[in-house]
């Protein structure tokens, strides 16, 4: 520990990211990357863009991005935020829209960045338990708070709700900012960014999402915030205040032929709902308990077996996925849905664990 450290250093326990190991031979379920690759009209973008112009610094706005993230979601321009990765876009959320007098309400098992960043910002937050079935209630929410925010669907679970009862919560919590952080939409779960188009957008919700799943640019860091003008306007003033240019010219002009593409977001979506579908059939006749999931992972695990066990005999077989040591879901493993191969191979070692 270091001298120089200011005080808040000293108390922070940083959020971990999945493990990126370095094995030749490796199935690589941890970190709830795509698949598949991002689509060709991306890497024919960002190749276009690796000229001498790259002396100069990108458009820091991001206009062309925002525009076309706009159209595809039927919105205004002034309604969309960058960042570079939903992650950057979080923190802006976190120091701008969410620290206030009363706490931030969060479940007790979800993306483990969101204390991080209460810490770093000095933000008292309260956790809200899940069901019995690490499900969201969201009548549990209806207390004072500085604002709500979760994934939907959540992590690590992968379980979603409906976007009515979201709009449900909207309607009991009016005085803060609800924040619903879609990272893994696109594999089964309602979006609620359509109730952010015309004049009945409300003023409290904003929706983030990240390019990094489905659409298979975890390399390039690009995420986005969608929601009132207003709260816009506040993220804006802390990015400017931050990183005028958060955005290089590759990452913009590669997101934009990403989000351009939709057929290639559907296609490789489709076979990650069908890979899924399969994997938990082949658990289940293992003898694995899987939560149901509407993400691009699965949350699972084995009664006569501990997660701890389970992750370090794949591990010792090439296979790496996510284990949590933390209450309520030490059994569980958390395993990014890869290919059909992938899983098959997967369920190979388990089969040969087990016996």
């Amino acid at each position: 520990m270091s001298r120089f450290w200011s005080p808040v250093v000293q108390t922070l326990t940083p959020y971990v990211p999945g493990e990126q190991p370095q094995m030749q031979r490796l199935v690589k379920l941890n970190t709830n990357e795509s698949p598949y690759g991002p689509s060709p009209k991306a890497l024919a973008a960002i190749q276009s863009q690796n000229t001498e112009d790259l002396r100069l610094y990108p458009d820091p706005e991001g206009v062309a991005l925002k525009q076309t993230i706009a159209k595809l979601h039927e919105l205004d321009p002034k309604q969309v935020f960058l960042g570079n990765g939903s992650d950057e876009v979080l923190a802006h959320v976190f120091a701008g829209l969410l620290k206030h007098s009363q706490p931030v309400l969060f479940p007790d098992v979800t993306y483990s960045f969101y204390p991080v960043y209460c810490k770093l910002f000095g933000i008292e937050h309260k956790t809200i338990p899940l069901g019995g079935n690490f499900e969201i209630n969201i009548s549990d929410y209806n207390k004072p708070n500085g604002g709500i925010i979760f994934p939907n669907p959540n992590a690590p679970t992968g379980r979603s709700i409906a976007r009515s009862e979201i709009e449900t919560l909207l309607t009991q919590n009016k005085h803060s900012v609800v924040v619903i952080d879609e990272a893994y939409v696109d594999y089964g779960t309602q979006s609620c960014i359509p109730l952010l188009r015309g004049a009945s957008c409300p003023e409290n919700l904003l929706v983030i999402h990240t390019l990094s799943k489905s659409r298979a640019l975890a390399g390039l860091r690009v995420g986005f915030a969608v929601g009132h003008p207003a709260l816009i306007e506040g993220l804006e003033r802390v990015k400017n205040s931050f990183n005028s240019y958060p955005l290089g010219r590759l990452a913009q002009a590669g997101a934009i032929a990403a989000i351009e593409d939709q057929a290639h977001l559907e296609e490789t979506s489709a076979k990650v709902i069908n890979t899924r579908t399969k994997l938990v059939s082949e658990l289940s006749v293992l003898g694995f308990e899987t939560l149901p999931s509407t993400a691009n992972f699965i949350f699972t695990r084995h009664p006569k077996h501990s997660g701890a066990e389970l992750y370090q005999a794949l591990r010792d077989r090439g296979i790496i996925v996510r284990h949590f040591k933390l209450p309520r879901i030490d059994n569980f493993l958390r395993i990014t849905i890869g290919t059909d191969e992938q899983s098959g191979e997967l369920v190979a070692a388990l089969k040969e664990i087990l016996s």
